[in-house]
Order: structure tokens, then C-alpha cells, then sequence
């Protein structure tokens, strides 16, 4: 797996590369975005396994990435999407289109387990063993100070989800359960916002 740094943004050239899908994750200060911590590091994994991982600068200025995520013609997988969309459309300033969220789709299909982590997910579809202990990192030191072992972790979380994501989709029509998914990504729109207005609870709880 070769992984490629970029400070910044992504080049046009790459960006012009995406086709169809891309998976994406996000590192982070902490979980409490925006009002506490905030976006170290985007991870990209396209069609064929090439992984970009973009270091943004202070002013959160990425021209080029904010152009795929806003392309409504490029899915963007993701895996608990309702964290790392809020984190880059906040700090990105963007509206980020066309998604496909593992986690949601593992909800709503795999009801045979309660297990739903993106670690539970590779295992089942992809027979591989996650290990998560480089999570609690510090993704804030420079892009060229990760370790290895860093950098391998932030690769993980997306070079799983194009096969994941079509797993899911299989089981998702089989089970004749695509539309209420589909609803579900309507709907995360509205949850993203309510989260960064504070409305971190399930406001649909009696």
C-alpha cells in the first residue's frame, strides 16, 4: 500500500482522477467538533487502492478537495459519516454530496449482530484484523512526524470501505431495505446541523 502526503490540498491532476467513488475518513483533535476540537488530517482511498492523506493548513483552505467533495457525480464512502461530514463541512466550508454511509447501511441490514464498528465490517467482508491502538493519536504534530504505524492506522480506515460498501449494498437490496437507507442519508443533513447547534441527544426520544 502506498500511501501519498499532501500539506494543504490535494493537486488538480488528482482530484481530476476521482471517477466514480472515493472512500474518506478524518482524524481529529478530539470528538467534540466544532465547539472544542478540530480537523487534523483527511484520508482518501480511490477505486483502485491509491490512498492521499491531506494535512489541512490553518485557514482550512483546500480548494481542490472541496471540489470533489461538493461533486454530486463522486460517492463518497464513509463510515459514521454524521462525525466527518460535520467535521469537513464546517471546516472546509462546504456541502459534501452523494455519500454512501457504512455504518448506517450496517445498521439497518446486518441486524443479525449489534457489532458495527468499522473493525467488525472488515472482518466480516474483507477477513482482516483492524488494529485500532494508534487511534488515540496526537494527528496534529506535522504530516512528516507521523510514524508509520500512524499513517498505516489513517490508511485503514478507507482502503476497506469500496469492498465494504458493496457488501452492504447487496444485502441492502436483497433485504429490500435501500429506501429507508437512502431516507436515513436524506436525514443526515438535519442531524449534522443539529449536532453543531448543540442538539447532540436524539430529539425523537420520548
Amino acid at each position: 500500500m502506498k500511501i501519498n502526503k499532501f500539506k494543504e490540498d490535494i493537486t488538480s491532476e488528482i482530484a481530476g482522477s476521482f471517477k466514480n467513488s472515493i472512500a474518506i475518513d478524518t482524524e481529529a483533535t478530539g470528538l467534540q467538533i466544532p465547539e472544542r476540537d478540530k480537523l487534523s488530517l483527511i484520508q482518501i482511498c480511490d477505486e483502485i487502492g491509491n490512498v492521499f492523506i491531506i494535512q489541512p493548513n490553518k485557514d482550512f483552505n483546500a480548494p481542490n478537495l472541496v471540489k470533489v467533495l461538493e461533486n454530486k457525480n463522486i460517492q463518497k464512502i464513509g463510515h459514521f459519516l454524521r462525525f466527518d461530514k460535520s467535521a469537513l463541512e464546517f471546516f472546509l466550508k462546504c456541502k459534501m454530496r452523494n455519500i454512501f454511509d457504512t455504518k448506517i447501511a450496517s445498521k439497518i441490514v446486518r441486524t443479525y449482530t449489534d457489532s458495527h464498528g468499522l473493525k467488525n465490517l472488515v472482518q466480516e467482508f474483507c477477513n482482516k484484523s483492524l488494529d485500532k491502538r494508534q487511534g488515540s493519536s496526537d494527528w496534529n504534530k506535522d504530516i512528516n512526524e507521523l510514524s508509520d504505524k500512524q499513517l498505516e492506522y489513517a490508511a485503514n480506515d478507507v482502503i476497506y470501505l469500496h469492498k465494504i460498501k458493496k457488501e452492504l449494498e447487496k444485502m441492502l437490496l436483497r433485504e429490500k431495505r435501500m429506501e429507508i437507507f437512502l431516507k436515513c442519508l436524506e436525514f443526515l443533513d438535519t442531524r449534522v446541523e443539529l449536532d453543531q447547534k448543540g442538539f447532540k441527544e436524539d430529539v425523537f426520544e420520548h
